[in-house]
Order: structure tokens, then C-alpha cells, then sequence
């Protein structure tokens, strides 16, 4: 699956909700132990007749959700697409503000669920003790649910980031896996030499979440919320945004990658005919990978990402959803019941890695033998799954993501999108969207710093 940028008007209608409200990510913070009467009730509901509505965008995810249907007959789930990302968050937030319409259970993915959380518009499952649930998960994965001392959603698939690279090219240019951001220029300038026309990899413009995962991945955190309304934004000072500038202003003033949208039909011709050599991205590529471009296989191979430090591996996520209970529910034990099997259960958990493509946020599949050790075919019999489970286990821990990121990310084509398409001072650009973000924020009541 695909992290999408909000568009301004979506961005818009969430924040109607944000004055003087605080919140924001607690990194791993765990919450206080539900009372038992709530955790009760959740076991309850599995026995009890329920009908539930499950709003989300993922491919193939009913055969996972007849599952639960067939173990647990009294519940009846329906499960609805309302639009993918910025579009069912649009219906979400319409329908909450109506008190009316919304579903049980949504699809809501780590990057907006603060927003979400601080006002109000999920429940806090730690009331339900989905807190105990923690262990279960990676532990990046549960710090992007665990919000202010409560738990706003089930982890429900991570995209730890990986180098995604065409085999056949690195080995014709007798290229390896470059495993320092400095051996990668050194490649991007061998492809480039070979072909004027080629590229290592693309950046696209309108991609916040690309940009702050290459951020994360570098170290950085430049984004902090305390307490209730305490947030600060050091796009420009911090170290990993720097390395990051550092590296990227390179690549894109030589133009060694192109500033290109993604997902485009011309996107995925690049990738298919190898114009594009390597993409970094999240684990859940190979689906799209291999339903886009099937005349590829076997010309594909994965390699961790490329690190600043060889010595100091770091990595981040990119992309990654979570299942949140939306307090509109009539049934909100079997919506918690629910949530919480989907996305912890050993056979729920197969069945969306199997069926519906998802990326494992449970250690318990991530540790799986018969998971990492199976060969890709697709991939040339590469183990891959061995190359992301070491990708997740190296993500970060600590990053957050603001109360308001959805605006935050409906901004970045206007200031850092507009220095990767024209090729301008990227350090200057996330200035430029440091500001706006500090703008917005203080308007929304909020206490900003920002450095």
C-alpha cells in the first residue's frame, strides 16, 4: 500500500477539531491497565450477536476478515472500501462531525492517527486493555499507536524501509548494493555514466512521507510533542534532516535521481524497463512490484537500506496502517474484539501477509522461520523476507509524528516538493516548510518552538 499526501481540503476539515486541543505521539508509551470490567466485556462480545462495519482500502483483506467470521458466527462484518487515505478520511471525519454514518472500525494509517487521537475521534482501546497487547507487536510499530499514554489502534502492517534495486543492472555495471549513502552516489554516477537517460532511483515531489522516512532513517526527529499542546519542529537544525539535505542536494544538483511522481504510468514504466534502477521504499512494495510490472521477475533483489554510518545501522518505516474503533459504534467491545484479532492473531496475521500482501507487524510472523526463510521466486529465490525482518527489527524508535501531520504533508509540494522538482536548496525548503507548519499550529493553539 501506498502513504498518500492530504490534500489542503482534507487537511482543512480534520483541523476543524484541533483548537486547543493537545496530543501527539508517545513514542512507546504504554497506558495503564484497563479496568476489568471493560477487558471483559471485549471477551464477551465475541459470544454476543453484533453487526460491525470495517471501513478499508486493503486488496483481498475480506478473506482474512471470513475468517474471523467463520471462528466468531454471531458477528457479521462488512467490510466497505469508502476511498483510499485522504478520501475515507474525508467521509470519516464528515460522518463524525454529522453523528452519523461512520463505520465501527476504520483503517487509519500511523501518520494521521495523532490527529485522530488528540481529538477524540477513536477510542482509547487502553480502556478495553489492548495495552497488554504491546509485546505482540515490533516495538516501531505499537509506538505508533501508543499516543499520550492511551493506545488508538491495532498495529496492522509496517513498511520498514529496503533498497529495492534491478539486479540485472547492478550486475551488468558489476555494481554491489552500495551500503553507505556515499557508495550510493558513487553508483548513481556509474548508472548515469552508462546512460545519460538512466536514473539510480526517483523522488517524488509530493511525497512527505517519503521525505520524513528518509529523515527518520537517517537519525533524525524533527518532529516532538509534550504534554498536552507542546510541540516543536526542527526541520532546519535537525542532525538527521541535515544529513539528509547533505546527501539529496547531490543527488538531485547532479541529477542522479529524477524528481518524478509516483505510482504514474510513466513511474512504472521507468521501473519496468530499468530506467529507474533501485527504489527505496517500504516492505510492502513486492505486491506492487510484481502485479505492475510481471515481465521484471526475476531481475529484482533486495538489500538493506544504504546507512550514514555503516557502523551504526539505522532504519525507518514508510507507510504502515493501524485499525482504530471509531466512538460512534453501537458495538464497541466487538469493534475492539475485532480490531484486536485481525491484527494479533496468529492465523489473522498469516492470512493478511498471505492474501492481502500486508507486511507483518507481530514479531511473532516476523520471527517465524517459515516466513523468513521462504524463497521469493519473483526475486530470483532470494530469502527476502529474511532482508525486511532485519529492516524492522533496525527502525528507529522514537520518532513521532505531529498532532496536525496530515497539514503538515498537504503543504510539503509547496515548499520542499518545489526545491525537488526545480532543483533548489532542499535545506532552505524544509525552513520554508518549517514555517508553515509552525504557522498552522500556533493558529490551532498549539505552543510551537521551532529551531
Amino acid at each position: 500500500m501506498r502513504r498518500h499526501a492530504m490534500t489542503a481540503g482534507v487537511a482543512a476539515a480534520l483541523s476543524l477539531a484541533l483548537a486547543a486541543c493537545g496530543g501527539g505521539s508517545g513514542g512507546g508509551a504504554t497506558a495503564p491497565a484497563a479496568a476489568p470490567s471493560a477487558t471483559a466485556a471485549v471477551q464477551d462480545a465475541l459470544s454476543k450477536p453484533a453487526e460491525l462495519t470495517f471501513w478499508t482500502w486493503v486488496t483481498g483483506i475480506e478473506k482474512t476478515v471470513a475468517r474471523f467470521q467463520a471462528k466468531y458466527p454471531n458477528i457479521k462484518v462488512n467490510v466497505v472500501n469508502a476511498g483510499q487515505s485522504a478520501d475515507q478520511y474525508t467521509k470519516l471525519q464528515t460522518a463524525i462531525k454529522a453523528g452519523s454514518g461512520a463505520p465501527d472500525v476504520a483503517q487509519v494509517e500511523y501518520f494521521a492517527l495523532p490527529q485522530f487521537a488528540l481529538s477524540k475521534q477513536v477510542v482509547n482501546l487502553a480502556e478495553y486493555g489492548a495495552a497488554s497487547l504491546k509485546d505482540k507487536f515490533a516495538p516501531a510499530a505499537w509506538g505508533q499507536v501508543a499516543i499520550n499514554g492511551g493506545v488508538y489502534g491495532i498495529p496492522q502492517d509496517t513498511g520498514p524501509m529496503a533498497m529495492f534495486y534491478r539486479k540485472d543492472i547492478f550486475d551488468k555495471l558489476k555494481l554491489k548494493p552500495p551500503t553507505t549513502w556515499a557508495e550510493f552516489v558513487d553508483a548513481a554516477k556509474k548508472i548515469k555514466a552508462d546512460n545519460p537517460d538512466n536514473f539510480i532511483t526517483t523522488i517524488d515531489p509530493g511525497d512527505a512521507g517519503g521525505v520524513d522516512s528518509m529523515i527518520w532513517q537517517a537519525g533524525g526527529t524533527p518532529f516532538k510533542t509534550s504534554g498536552e499542546s507542546s510541540v516543536s519542529v526542527t526541520l532546519a537544525s535537525d542532525p538527521g534532516a541535515k544529513q539528509w539535505v547533505s546527501t539529496w542536494n547531490t543527488l538531485l544538483g547532479e541529477k542522479l535521481v529524477d524528481a518524478q511522481p509516483g505510482w504514474t504510468d510513466e513511474w512504472w514504466k521507468g521501473m519496468g524497463s530499468g530506467k529507474y534502477a533501485a527504489w527505496l521504499t517500504g516492505a510492502w512494495a513486492p505486491n506492487g512490484i510484481i502485479n505492475s510490472i510481471p515481465k521484471t521477475k526475476g531481475k529484482w533483489a533486495v538489500a538493506p537500506m544504504p546507512q550514514f554510518d555503516a557502523a551504526k545501522p539505522m532504519n525507518a518505516e514508510n507507510g504502515g496502517s493501524s485499525v482504530a474503533v471509531i466512538p460512534q459504534s453501537k458495538n464497541i467491545p466487538a469493534a475492539v474484539a475485532f480490531a484486536e484479532w485481525l491484527n494479533s492473531d496468529p492465523e489473522a496475521v498469516k492470512s493478511l501477509n498471505s492474501e492481502a500482501g500486508l507486511f507483518p507487524a507481530t514479531k511473532a510472523l516476523l520471527d517465524d522461520p517459515a516466513f523468513r526463510d521462504a524463497p521469493q521466486d519473483f526475486f530470483g529465490g532470494q530469502k527476502i523476507n529474511q532482508v525486511l525482518g532485519d529492516a524492522s527489527a533496525a527502525v528507529n524508535p522514537g520518532w513521532q509524528y505531529l498532532p496536525f501531520q496530515v497539514y503538515a504533508n498537504s503543504v510539503f509540494k509547496d515548499t520542499v516538493g518545489q526545491a525537488i522538482d526545480g532543483g533548489g536548496d532542499l535545506a532552505a525548503a524544509l525552513k520554508s516548510w518549517q514555517d508553515r507548519i509552525t504557522a498552522f499550529g500556533t493558529e490551532q493553539g498549539f505552543t510551537l518552538t521551532s529551531g
